[in-house]
């Protein structure tokens, strides 16, 4: 796994030797491939969540992912426990529920009636909530290029929803249950601008591992009085169990972990566009499992990337 470390060109020195064992997450290259690479790991969640529903109650494999997640972060939990302090505990407890625990809950909840890739089409509002509650909340000014941007990118999310036929067949598109990832996308949209702008003495993989302190123990316990018969009793129950380890180890686990520190060296909308690029892998795990794409489909994700190049360029927000 690779190494991820928060440090400033303009403030930290590093060693040329040891420079190559790091990814420097002010690099623009850099930044746009940890982009890729959260995305292609977000975009395969919903199937994975998909094989955890098999078997476990949505409450079940959103809880399994927080749990293992926590069991998965618990040494870096004891070497950073010495950072939590009054003024950050408060902000971290807020990171853990409403950025992490509670979204798990959602969308495992929302795959019961609507589509996995409906689910990841959705998603791709988060840039949206992000913006405007930076800008309603924290008070940031968003200049035109990353309004433009945020829009060209919600165009092109819903035009490969309108255009996906994968959110039609066995799932019945209820409304009420969709909505539910729209609440987990302004969720996460907070819990990014908190990490933003008021947990600035931690670095993004203290402010992940500390996150789930709060949430991980919560989990267990849930676990721990939970009734596994019903799952027990279905055809691949530990292969499906297998799968939302495999769920919490890279998207809360790896993923969180870049995800936050990309947040500290660019921009909220930004690092949350990645939420664009998302729907794009989605498609392609459909295509794997059969599913056919079409022109509209290619056209609407170039759309998506060119909303994610305007939002990157020069600067999103004015301070």
């Amino acid at each position: 796994m690779p190494k991820f470390m928060d440090y400033s060109t303009k403030n930290k020195k590093v060693k040329s030797g040891k420079t190559a064992r790091y990814i420097n997450f002010d690099n623009k290259i850099n930044q746009w491939l940890v982009l890729f690479f959260l995305a292609f790991i977000w975009g395969s969640s919903f199937i994975l969540m998909k094989r955890g529903l098999e078997s476990f109650s949505y409450f079940q494999v959103g809880s399994f992912r927080v749990f293992f997640s926590f069991l998965l972060y618990l040494p870096l939990i004891v070497y950073n426990f010495k950072r939590l302090n009054s003024n950050n505990i408060k902000w971290l407890i807020v990171v853990g529920f409403i950025g992490n625990g509670i979204p798990a809950l959602l969308f495992s909840m929302a795959q019961t009636q609507i589509s996995s890739l409906l689910s990841g089409m959705l998603n791709s509002l988060t840039p949206i909530f992000v913006l405007i509650v930076s800008t309603l909340l924290f008070k940031s000014k968003p200049h035109a290029r990353s309004i433009f941007g945020t829009l060209l990118g919600l165009l092109g999310a819903v035009s490969l929803i309108w255009f996906s036929s994968n959110a039609q067949g066995q799932y019945s598109n209820n409304i009420y249950y969709a909505l539910l990832v729209v609440l987990a996308t302004t969720f996460y949209a907070f819990s990014i601008n908190v990490t933003k702008h008021k947990l600035n003495d931690l670095n993004g993989v203290e402010v992940a591992s500390l996150a789930f302190l709060f949430i991980g123990p919560l989990s267990g316990m849930y676990l721990g009085f939970s009734d596994f018969t019903p799952a027990i009793e279905t055809p691949d129950y530990l292969q499906n169990m297998f799968f939302v380890f495999i769920l919490a180890a890279f998207s809360s686990f790896v993923a969180v972990m870049a995800f936050n520190v990309l947040i500290k060296h660019t921009e909220p909308v930004f690092a949350s566009s990645v939420t664009y690029i998302i729907p794009i892998f989605a498609i392609a795990w459909g295509i794997s499992d059969g599913e056919t794409i079409n022109l509209l489909q290619i056209l609407s994700a170039i759309i998506i990337v060119l909303g994610v190049y305007f939002i990157n360029s020069k600067t999103s927000i004015k301070k």
